[in-house]
């Protein structure tokens, strides 16, 4: 192996080591990453590296990525009896072309994760349930069920109200602080539909009875 690899021209020396060496690594990252090992370090990497949370076109992944694909192209290059010249630039822009691919994917993967992620914010407005007593004028915490973006939580919440909101009240979120705290008031039930159009239908009947 080693007679062969010193057999090589230079520049087959490099490539070879280059794509050797970055599809080990390439690998490992892969796997650290889809696992949801110790890729969180490479993340912190990333981060340092391009400040911009969105879309990192210059990361460590990236990097890794165009050394990667940069050597296995240029030995392609090489087999297929192109110059140097010519292996040098193709390969070059292989490995940029994968940067822009492996930046959009992790780009994509990053907006569906914070898709899922609560944020409070949306709850501000919601109407739900009290499900622990919350206590008078801020005085102890409790929890209610909401529908939050698209599914229900139970959240941790207070009130201002002079009176506590036993288990069962319907309350409206009026405000939400700022480490997540949901701040309630009490509500009134809405009514239902079939209710309102009940009494609609009583009307006639009643009416009739009194022209009787």
């Amino acid at each position: 192996m080693t007679q062969w690899y010193l057999s090589l021209e230079f520049i087959s020396q490099i490539y070879w080591l280059v794509a050797v060496v970055g599809s080990l690594i390439f690998i490992v990252v892969m796997i650290l990453t889809f696992v949801g090992g110790d890729g969180e370090d490479f993340g912190d990497i990333d981060t340092e590296i391009d400040g911009d949370a969105g879309f990192q076109f210059i990361s460590f992944k990236n990097l890794v990525a165009f050394f990667t694909i940069f050597g296995w192209s240029g030995i392609a290059c090489i087999d297929a009896g192109l110059s140097k010249p010519s292996t040098i630039i193709i390969s070059i822009i292989s490995g940029l072309l994968m940067m822009v691919i492996m930046a959009s994917l992790f780009y994509f993967i990053s907006k569906l994760s914070d898709s899922g992620t609560l944020k409070y914010k949306n709850a501000l407005d919601a109407v739900g349930e009290v499900y622990l007593t919350i206590g008078a004028d801020r005085s102890s915490m409790g929890k209610v069920t909401v529908n939050v973006q698209g599914s229900m939580r139970e959240l941790d919440a207070l009130t201002d109200s002079l009176t506590a909101l036993k288990s069962g009240t319907i309350i409206k979120v009026v405000e939400v602080t700022s480490n997540g705290i949901l701040i309630v008031d009490r509500t009134r039930k809405p009514i239902e539909p079939s209710q309102i159009q009940s009494s609609q239908d009583a009307l006639p009947g009643q009416s009739q009875k009194k022209l009787l």
